[in-house]
């Protein structure tokens, strides 16, 4: 395609991601690929969630690894990311201590 229909797109943030967080996240890390001259990876094509990789599956994981991304602190800002972080793993903690209607139906029935 010519330089005017190229495009990039980012179609794994979830519907409670804020779309101005989702967008300068994108391009932070589209600006370390440059500034670090990692080669992008192939388009991938299919389901995202289903396909073999390395996205991590629940959000404790994908705060591990956006705490060790130190590079991506300097470019999103040192005292957003700390505080980011420090927001999102108490949302992290307070929803594991909630019961689900599952676990309540399934689980005390059962034991």
């Amino acid at each position: 395609s010519g330089p005017k229909s190229r495009r990039v797109e980012n179609r794994l943030a979830g519907m409670d991601c804020n779309p101005y967080l989702g967008i300068a996240a994108s391009l932070a890390c589209g600006y370390l690929g440059l500034t670090q001259q990692k080669d992008p990876l192939p388009e991938f094509k299919g389901d995202a969630y289903v396909g073999e990789g390395d996205i991590p599956q629940v959000l404790g994981e994908a705060l591990d690894l956006f705490e060790q991304a130190t590079d991506l602190h300097e470019v999103l800002g040192p005292d957003f990311a700390r505080v980011y972080s420090i927001v999102k793993r108490a949302e992290y903690e307070e929803f594991l201590q909630v019961i689900s209607p599952w676990e309540r139906e399934h689980l005390l029935m059962n034991v």
